[in-house]
């Protein structure tokens, strides 16, 4: 609603201005920025790589939140570098124990019973 001269000149002897509507150049300006801002250009480099998805890490791994050391290997690692949990903490992912799949488990106990002379078939 339009405010009559007495209450723009109330206004601006409070201290308030009253709003203006950015000028044609303004506007025009603003939307150049847009339209450059949709197009993806405009941007510095940095920003760009800045913005990159991080590569996911394999399940049950993190990356460092501070340097340590590996309880396995006994070697340093560096903040940020992927650890996974070892035997007695947090280690490289190469020390890890690997785990066994079904079949692999199911071998091993077959092969531990017939070296100490269980037979499958009596």
């Amino acid at each position: 609603m339009g405010q009559t001269p007495a209450q723009k000149a109330a206004k601006a002897a409070r201290g308030q201005q009253p709003k203006k509507r950015p000028g044609k150049a303004q506007r025009e300006a603003s939307l150049r920025a847009q339209a450059a801002k949709k197009a993806g250009g405009g941007k510095p480099a940095a920003k760009k790589t800045a913005a990159k998805k991080a590569v996911p890490l394999p399940r049950g791994s993190v990356r460092a939140a501070y340097p340590g050391t590996c309880p396995a290997c006994f070697k340093d690692y560096a903040k940020g570098e992927v650890i996974t949990k070892v035997t007695d903490g947090w280690g490289h992912p190469g020390c890890a124990p690997r785990k066994l799949s079904a079949a692999e488990r199911e071998f091993a106990r077959n092969k531990a019973r017939i070296e100490s002379g269980e037979t499958f078939r009596s």
